[in-house]
């Protein structure tokens, strides 16, 4: 590892990065995808759900709550890439201990993810700021939605579990018109029973393909009445080049909701 300077994260912790990265493991799809799009070389290893971009050629470490830290010690990374919450920190703390500069993103609403992005990859990275990032902030920057639905927002089921405060999808959604219902819960991702998420009467419900795929087949069943949004959990919840695009396909899609009889 080349001599280096000591930064900070977005929780505030030191990491001494190289002068110059060669070689990044990331942890996180988001910002595996990140990475790729803007210097695909860089990028030594991934998760088995960094499923973007296509095609992806790295060395794969397992999932995000179990990699395979021996691999990754081996790929020799100049930096690692985690989130605060996608990666559990007792797995952080072990790769620190190797030796490894570990970077940790904490990202919770789409101001936070340009801002979180780009200081990652100029900083953690030393990468030039890429286009598409400032496409993004440009994507985003659009006159408040002056309609606005109430939503249950679920991310699984049995047992249901939907979006609570301080999520990065729930200021997605946000900013598209859509107001989470439990926005002011204690929990980031409570598990509430159906009777509770009926009881509360949302003028719609949200239903993303990821985590749990919820289809035209399943999860509409279970809000007769209440127009139900099948959206790409991949615009809804990923902070990556997605950003791009999440605007405009997000708003189509919510505004295709349909009615279960």
């Amino acid at each position: 590892m080349t001599e280096g300077t000591a930064e900070r994260d977005d929780l505030g912790c030191p990491v001494l990065v190289p002068a110059r990265v060669r070689r990044v493991v990331s942890l996180v799809p988001s910002l595996t995808e990140a990475v790729a799009a803007t210097r695909r070389e860089v990028l030594a290893g991934a998760t088995d759900w960094c499923s973007h971009p296509a095609g992806l050629d790295v060395t794969r470490v397992r999932g995000t709550k179990n990699p395979d830290l021996n691999r990754i010690r081996s790929l020799r990374p100049d930096v690692v890439l985690a989130n605060f919450e996608e990666n559990r920190q007792a797995d952080l703390e072990a790769l620190r201990d190797a030796g490894l500069p570990v970077w940790t993103t904490m990202i919770r609403t789409v101001d936070e993810a340009l801002a979180s992005l780009g200081r990652m990859l100029t900083v953690a990275c030393r990468l030039p700021r890429p286009g598409w990032l400032d496409e993004a902030a440009r994507a985003w920057r659009r006159p408040p939605v002056t309609v606005r639905r109430r939503a249950v927002v679920p991310v699984w089921r049995r047992p249901w579990m939907v979006v609570g405060r301080d999520t990065f999808t729930g200021d997605v959604l946000a900013r598209l018109g859509v107001d989470n219902v439990y926005a002011d819960h204690p929990g980031r991702y409570p598990k509430i029973p159906m009777e509770r998420l009926r009881a509360v009467r949302p003028d719609l419900v949200v239903l993303p393909d990821e985590p749990y795929r919820f289809t035209a087949d399943d999860g509409p069943e279970c809000f007769p009445g209440v127009a139900c949004a099948l959206v790409s959990g991949r615009y809804l919840t990923w902070y990556g080049p997605s950003l791009v695009h999440a605007p405009a396909v997000l708003a189509g899609q919510l505004s295709s909701a349909s009615v279960d009889p």
